[in-house]
């Protein structure tokens, strides 16, 4: 089959659900979802990374309480809903436009406002912001005796759009505030409200009363309410699998996990969408708009990258997102680099998170994208050598290239950075220098204090590499260290070549100045 012979066209960037339905697209059904929500809760917020599928969720959503029962015709709901019954649906969006003042914020909200009441044939009497949307919901119900439902999809987005400039963020917080305080004396009007974004602000914070909003960002049932599961890539989107590697396609764009290690991992459907669309893998998602405000965020908080693959946190931490207190751990897990790898609950009742790496797609690309803060100039360029020295297995060059990397460095790293750091940032860039590569890389042990142990599968070769600073321990023991801890015998079963490499640096000289090898058989 080729791309011509295509039977359903690929929703690429499609959002809108009578779309996808009437226009002979592939679509991967969410209403069993969609009818787990509706019957057991009324008030909802979901937050997944950009381009994940939520405005499309919210459109579906939209038309079912709308009764379009045309659309849904062959999907899980269709004879599980009553279709006599039709809400009137209110639909706010902050995806489009960039508002840099409270004043553009709230000539937008009105202009969305006004495009509902238009819509639903109702007139405001209020002037205040507040007072229209109090309006619109309660005439809404009273004219269709039935009550309302609100969708508000991007419900951070001007903030985000800001969160670099935190009064201008606050500001914004605060037109948005104005606008969802309403929904905490609105129930009585409401059939259900779902809110969706990429971060979690609190509810103190933005909400207002509105405690009864719950969150089902990780709850389990919910964990693939978007995005794709392997079940949806080999069933719905099998005829479009010709020629491509099924691993690869896993590799590369799977491992999103919201909950439990038992729940189904998602694919981003952004990605998968034009993989299949190009035929050739590429970090679409990360490309389409990986903000600068995230690389700035982590350099300045001189994040240990070897980490990043093993990441420890509390849910407290990943939730917490507002404008004076962003933590790494809710920048990264929210907005997609990392994801719930697992979770453990001690004694004491607090859940502890373990991140890493979706895939190889964010894994590689983030990295790429951090080479340049940690000092690493024309990476391209030593992405390139590297590259060679590991195809012709030269190690030798593969030292000389290491240093020159080193070499290569800015003095002003040293000047603006305590001794304290220097291990970390060389261990930093060490890694991620070969992680950006997108090869196999595996964290054996790294720690805050710059040790870094590092194992790379490549054309049936393992890289064992353990890197030191001299000045702690003697030189030339680190190959020694490496044996004693057995790194190499989980690989000597798979018959392949393995290399111990122990990498010595001195924070003095500012360069590799140990690089031994061993070759097991």
């Amino acid at each position: 089959m080729t791309t011509a012979q295509r039977r359903l066209k690929l929703p690429i960037g499609i959002q809108t659900f009578s779309h996808i339905r009437e226009g002979g697209y592939y679509y991967v059904d969410k209403t069993p979802y969609i009818e787990r929500l509706v019957n057991q809760g009324k008030y909802y917020f979901l937050s997944r990374p950009r381009r994940f599928g939520k405005s499309l969720l919210i459109d579906t959503i939209g038309s079912l309480f709308e009764g379009r029962k045309e659309l849904f015709q062959g999907l899980h709901i269709e004879d599980k809903w009553n279709w006599d019954i039709n809400h009137p649906v209110i639909r706010l969006s902050f995806g489009s436009g960039v508002f840099q003042t409270r004043e553009q914020l709230d000539e937008s909200i009105r202009e969305l406002l006004n495009a509902e009441k238009n819509r639903l044939c109702i007139t405001f009497e209020n002037t205040s912001i507040s007072g229209q949307f109090r309006e619109l919901i309660r005439k809404a119900h009273l004219q269709s005796s039935n009550p309302v439902v609100v969708l508000i999809d991007e419900y951070d987005k001007p903030i985000l759009d800001n969160i670099q400039d935190s009064d201008k963020a606050r500001e914004l917080r605060e037109g948005l505030k104005n606008l969802y305080s309403v929904l905490k004396d609105a129930d009585a009007d409401l059939q259900f409200v779902m809110l969706t974004g990429v971060s979690k602000f609190s509810k103190v914070s933005l909400f207002s009363g509105l405690n009864n909003l719950n969150d089902i960002t990780i709850d389990a049932p919910y964990s693939a309410i978007c995005g794709y599961t392997d079940d949806d890539i080999d069933h719905t989107f099998a005829p479009e699998l010709f020629d491509l590697d099924r691993q690869s396609i896993k590799e590369w764009y799977n491992g999103y996990r919201w909950g439990e290690e038992n729940v189904a991992s998602v694919y981003n459907p952004f990605d998968v969408l034009l993989l299949l669309e190009k035929r050739e893998f590429g970090p679409y998602w990360f490309e389409s708009a990986t903000p600068t405000f995230l690389i700035e965020v982590l350099k300045d908080h001189g994040v240990f990258t070897p980490n990043l693959d093993q990441w420890e946190t509390e849910y407290e931490l990943l939730s917490q997102f507002d404008v004076d207190q962003i933590s790494t751990d809710a920048l990264l897990f929210q907005a997609g680099y990392l994801t719930i790898k697992s979770i453990a609950e001690p004694i004491t009742g607090y859940r502890q998170y373990l991140l890493g790496f979706p895939n190889r797609e964010v894994e590689t690309s983030l990295n790429q994208a951090l080479l340049p803060s940690l000092g690493l100039k024309n990476a391209p360029y030593h992405r390139k050598t590297l590259l060679n020295c590991l195809i012709d297995n030269d190690l030798a060059q593969l030292e000389t290239h290491l240093k020159s990397l080193y070499a290569s460095l800015p003095h002003d790293w040293y000047r603006n950075n305590p001794i304290a750091k220097y291990e970390g940032h060389y261990a930093s860039v060490f890694y991620s220098h070969f992680a950006a590569l997108g090869l196999d890389v595996t964290v054996e042990d790294a720690s805050n204090h710059g040790k870094v142990d590092m194992t790379v599968h490549f054309q049936g070769r393992y890289y064992l590499f353990e890197f030191k600073v001299v000045e702690q321990i003697p030189e030339g023991k680190v190959i020694e260290q490496l044996k004693n801890k057995g790194y190499a015998d989980k690989y000597r079963a798979s018959g392949e070549p393995i290399y111990l490499i122990g990498v010595e640096f001195s924070s003095e000289k500012r360069q590799i100045v140990g690089f031994d090898v061993e070759a097991e058989n």
